[in-house]
This record gives C-alpha cells, sequence and structure tokens, in this order.
C-alpha cells in the first residue's frame, strides 16, 4: 500500500535513474510502494518488485532527444509526480571552456530537463494535478569558481522553476527544486575537466586544484538517499516549499547570502575554491 502521507499518486516518472540521486529517488519513492519508472541514456531494462506493492521499471531513454522524451512520457500510463535529475558537470576557466563543451553541458542539465518537464506538466495541467521536482544544485544558488557553465545550467533551472510553479498553480500543479550541497555520487568521477590550454599553465594549475578540492568535499559529503528523502517529503506536502537546499549547513549558508554583500560573498568562495 502506497503512504497516505504522499499527496500526488503512485505513479513515478525519474530521469537519470542508473546511478546516484536519480536512482536514489527511484528507489526511495519504489519502497514507499510506489509504481516507478526510472529512465536514463545507459541503464539495464528490467523490473524490480518491492514489498508493499512498489516497483521500478527501468527503461533506456536519452532525455536530449526531444521526440522520443515526448512519446516515452505520453505512452506512460499516468504520472502523479516527476522528479528530474538528469545531469552532467563541466569544470574549466570561464574564458576558455571550449563551445561543444558549453553546449553538452546545457543541452542534459536544462533543454533535457525541459524536454522532459513539458510532455509531464501537460498531463498534470488536464488533470489538474501532479508534482514536479527538479534537481538543482546550491551551484544554482551561488557561482562555483571554475564551474561557470555548470553553475549556469542550474541558475537556468531555478528561474524555469520559479516560472512553473507560478503558471501552474491554477490547475493543481505544484512545482520545486531540491538544491543539493557536496554529495557523494559517481557525479565526481564524471565531471569533464578542459584545461585552458596554450599560455595559461599557471590557470591550468589553479583549475585542478579547484577540481581536487570538489572532488574532496563531495567524497565527503551526503548520500543520494538523503536528498531522496528530501523528494518524498516534497511529495507529502499539498503546498511544497519553492526550494530546499539539502543540510542545515546549506540552508543557513542560503540564508547567510541573502543578506551577504556580493563582495564578501565572493572573497569566501574565491578562498573556498580558487587555492593560492
Amino acid at each position: 500500500m502506497i503512504s497516505m502521507n504522499n499527496k500526488y499518486g503512485k505513479n513515478i516518472f525519474v530521469t537519470g535513474a542508473s546511478s546516484g540521486i536519480g536512482r536514489a529517488c527511484a528507489l526511495e519513492f519504489a519502497k514507499k510502494g510506489c509504481r516507478v519508472v526510472g529512465v536514463s541514456r545507459n541503464i539495464e531494462e528490467k523490473t524490480e518488485d518491492f514489498p508493499g506493492g512498489g516497483s521500478l521499471l527501468q527503461r533506456r531513454l536519452d532525455i536530449t532527444d526531444e521526440a522520443a522524451v515526448k512519446e516515452f512520457i505520453e505512452g506512460l500510463p499516468d504520472v502523479d509526480v516527476a522528479i528530474l535529475c538528469a545531469g552532467i558537470g563541466v569544470a574549466g576557466p570561464a574564458e576558455s571552456t571550449p563551445m561543444e563543451l558549453t553546449r553538452k553541458q546545457m543541452e542534459l542539465n536544462y533543454f533535457g530537463t525541459l524536454n522532459a518537464a513539458g510532455p509531464v506538466l501537460r498531463r498534470m495541467r488536464l488533470k489538474r494535478g501532479g508534482l514536479l521536482i527538479v534537481i538543482g544544485s546550491i551551484a544554482g544558488r551561488v557561482s562555483i569558481p571554475m564551474q561557470s557553465q555548470y553553475s549556469s545550467s542550474k541558475y537556468a533551472l531555478e528561474a524555469f522553476t520559479d516560472a512553473v510553479r507560478m503558471e501552474m498553480k491554477h490547475y493543481g500543479v505544484r512545482a520545486a527544486i531540491i538544491e543539493p550541497g557536496d554529495t557523494r555520487t559517481g557525479f565526481t568521477d564524471a565531471r569533464v575537466t578542459k584545461n585552458a590550454g596554450g599560455d595559461s599553465e599557471e590557470y591550468d594549475n589553479v583549475l585542478h586544484k579547484s577540481v581536487a578540492k570538489m572532488a574532496k568535499d563531495e567524497q565527503k559529503g551526503r548520500s543520494p538517499e538523503t536528498v531522496a528523502k528530501v523528494a518524498w517529503k516534497l511529495a507529502c506536502r499539498s503546498n511544497p516549499p519553492a526550494r530546499v537546499p539539502v543540510g542545515f549547513e546549506y540552508k543557513v549558508l542560503m540564508q547567510l547570502l541573502r543578506i551577504m554583500p556580493d563582495r564578501a560573498k565572493e572573497a569566501i568562495l574565491s578562498k573556498m575554491y580558487l587555492p593560492e
């Protein structure tokens, strides 16, 4: 039996479900008795059943393929909650990150999310109910040096989710964005790092020290299951908050940044991510 705390229904759609936060979210909802469809470009196609009637159906789907995503979502029996997790990370200097990497970053993190959100929201609007959960990042609220493109993609998701929340409220559809900080997932090893090259050896040294600091912090961070539990709690609220930083320290940080002068904020972030 599905927990009565879930306010939206037991049909769940999850992107990026092969690993990390996406996989954790898919399992969290399936173990709570939901029927979960989890998709990813690289995933073993199978069905897992759980006590209490929950299930996880895994299917291959490239969310950058707009037509394929639309057809897939329209073919689902129903979508009550959509959790959009798919994403990659690109690190490199703002001045020299190749445009092909920037486009790849935005194609997956932003446009891929939109490819799934569009048909999901249409279905929710027509039935006048549902919940859209977008997995953002603390980097969507504070830009991280040497991750300008990643931060930009997450900032874009913040703006998109804000607009969705206003547009869909009349139809009984809710939207929220979860903002994880450092999290222990395969995202760290999958990050693409691009040197400045040319006459920028010193710059490259800073880049690699910065990425090493990010990787160390991420591997000491919270588990993806922590993020999944936040997603479940959002599904248990009729009026979920607009955005939820994951972890007490990040909630405090977000409050401080609201009142902190930009100069002070930049000094702190530079000290953290631009080691001398």
